[in-house]
């Protein structure tokens, strides 16, 4: 089994090793390559205006992460045409990934609406090709031509640079189903681009024009089906699901923790109506998760608070809850020593109970959190932690807003590690929780758009003046709003925030997602619909970075899970776009033009 997905750029250690394998394989198989063309993989990845393509890698990797074949694909936007550069599986590693791989970028290829596909291959004819491998060449040619896909007839394409040299290569072209005929201009224009782009080193201008001029049908002859009856060609599966879909982690002992009082509306519902709307999508893949050592969560979180939680969830009787009512001075020296009175000591509100699962569930939603980071190192680029109960109300050691742990929070410092994160709070409710764990460091960005304070929970913080301390000064942004709210002037205020983490320049985002901003949420005053978090998504989705998506608040369950859905398909929309417009905009034999 094997999977295939797109490498935008060598950020992340996962994609660095890709590329490297990548880089190795075209050693192996192509030994006729430069060595600087190789070494230029990363960078045209990375700065497609230089080389007047957009790069478009894809790898087939296994549940291992061993790479098991590439696909490197130049996209033209100003001639829109594609020109497929490599697809080579690696040596001994077959079971249909060279396939697999083509039919991909025929997929990409269509997306763009380019006039077709471009490449080369070796020929199949002895009296052009004085070479060993004719059978080969013709197996080669058989398999795209069951695609459609032929040599570019009545050309000097196959002419070889040097008179000595044999065995040029023929230029295929694949409309991809699409019918339309090859028009000659353009043929000519395609032709010279390849030529000047990727040969301008081996081939000189006078090659190029001879070459170009050499076009004289119109439009443009493809050589007839020599190996496959026309009328088999496949159609070509498109979807709106790219590569790789988003990872999604759910919490699944979250129902523990489902308190019955009239009122408490943090209940196993939510979770319920988000997945009936999100898992019809087809954009998610579902991931188990697995437990992480409580280090993660001591690492952000107080260490007496911690195992306070953990006791005095333990000691609970069942069913029965424990509520903060005694809320002493914190003197730390002499907290109370019955832990229900201590309840008070740690907690910031009076609704929040502690009871015997709150503990097991919030740890568990930890769980999801680090799993769907993890989702991102190992090459995903938007995972979801579906969880509850929400964490971003947790402090480095006070617990409230039904919030117990920091998912969020212990996903950021874990992916740290790896590179500058930005948290986006995007609940009704300040974040004041991820505000508290990162209020003094540089490394992490905070910025939450909420209800202002003087109105809304928690009420204490969440002003304007509250930007950091020490290393952390200016990298806590609080953006707090008035009581009425629309979409449209939200979105004025997102364009603030997200302009802010741009300048801030994170290799990972984490979203921490409210829906409680949603018109009729019992806990907000805000009226964003339905459409307005599909834009939303999209605007952030157009950051085009690695996303962690934390679910937090969002209560008004009738409608949690269309804005779920909405949500989603935006921000799916938004990062593909990035990638497919934001860049500019072949199997070439190394001396096939020498």
């Amino acid at each position: 089994m094997f999977r295939i997905r797109r490498i935008y750029d060598d950020s992340l250690p996962i994609n660095r090793q890709a590329i490297s394998r990548v880089q190795e394989i075209l050693k192996e198989q192509f030994r006729g390559l430069n060595k600087q063309d190789i070494d230029k993989l990363p960078e045209h990845l990375r700065n497609p205006l230089k080389y007047k393509f957009q790069s478009i890698l894809y790898v087939a990797d296994d549940e291992h992460g061993h790479i098991r074949g590439f696909a490197l694909l130049h996209y033209a936007a100003d001639l829109k045409f594609a020109y497929l550069d490599y697809v080579a599986a690696a040596q001994q590693k077959t079971g249909g990934v060279g396939g697999a791989l083509y039919e991909k970028v025929r997929e990409t290829t269509l997306h763009f609406g380019v006039v077709g596909l471009f490449f080369e291959c070796l020929p199949d004819d002895p009296t052009i090709c004085k070479s060993e491998f004719i059978k080969q060449n013709a197996a080669r040619l058989r398999f795209y031509e069951r695609y459609g896909a032929r040599p570019i007839y009545n050309t000097a394409y196959e002419t070889p640079v040097d008179p000595e040299d044999t065995c040029a290569p023929y230029l295929v072209f694949d409309d991809l189903g699409q019918g339309k005929p090859l028009k000659r201009k353009h043929a000519q224009e395609i032709t010279r681009a390849i030529l000047e782009r990727k040969y301008a080193h081996l081939c000189p201008p006078e090659y190029v024009t001879m070459v170009v001029e050499s076009f004289r049908d119109d439009p443009v002859c493809l050589r007839p089906f020599k190996y496959i009856k026309s009328d088999i060609i496949p159609f070509i599966k498109t979807s709106t699901v790219s590569d790789l879909p988003i990872a999604l982690v759910v919490n699944d002992k979250h129902a523990i923790h489902h308190v019955h009082e009239r009122g408490y509306v943090e209940s196993p519902v939510r979770i319920k109506s988000i997945l009936k709307e999100i898992i019809p999508t087809g954009l998610f893949k579902q991931f188990q998760p697995r437990h992480y050592p409580e280090k993660h969560i001591t690492a952000v979180h107080d260490a007496g608070f911690v195992k306070y939680l953990k006791n005095v969830c333990k000691n609970v009787p069942d069913h029965k809850s424990v509520y903060p009512y005694v809320f002493p001075i914190r003197n730390a020296a002499r907290p109370p020593k019955d832990l229900p009175i201590r309840a008070g000591y740690y907690c910031i509100d009076t609704f929040t109970p502690l009871n015997q699962n709150a503990f097991q569930a919030a740890q568990r939603a930890v769980d999801c959190a680090l799993t769907a980071a993890d989702q991102l190192l190992k090459g995903y680029y938007i995972a979801y932690a579906l969880v509850r109960p929400p964490g971003h109300h947790a402090e480095r050691q006070v617990f409230g807003g039904f919030c117990y742990l920091n998912s969020a929070s212990v996903a950021a410092h874990h992916l740290s590690q790896h590179g500058k994160v930005a948290i986006l709070d995007i609940d009704y409710h300040h974040g004041n929780g991820h505000q508290s764990i990162f209020y003094d460091r540089a490394d992490v960005l905070t910025v939450s758009i909420h209800g202002h304070p003087r109105y809304a929970y928690p009420y204490f913080s969440g002003f304007t003046d509250e930007i950091g301390e020490g290393d952390g000064v200016g990298f806590n942004l609080n953006l707090p709003q008035p009581e009425r709210l629309n979409g449209e002037q939200y979105r004025k205020i997102l364009d603030k925030a997200l302009k802010r983490i741009q300048r801030f320049g994170p290799r990972f985002v984490i979203i921490a997602l409210g829906f409680d901003t949603a018109k009729g949420d019992p806990t907000g005053s805000w009226s964003l619909n339905a459409k307005d978090f599909e834009q939303n998504g999209y605007f952030i989705g157009s950051l085009g970075l690695p996303f962690l998506v934390v679910q937090e608040g969002g209560y008004a369950v009738r409608s949690l899970g269309i804005n779920a859905r909405h949500f989603f398909t935006g921000l799916w929309k938004g990062f593909n776009v990035h990638y497919n417009n934001h860049k500019t905009g072949a199997h070439k034999n190394a001396n096939s033009k020498s």
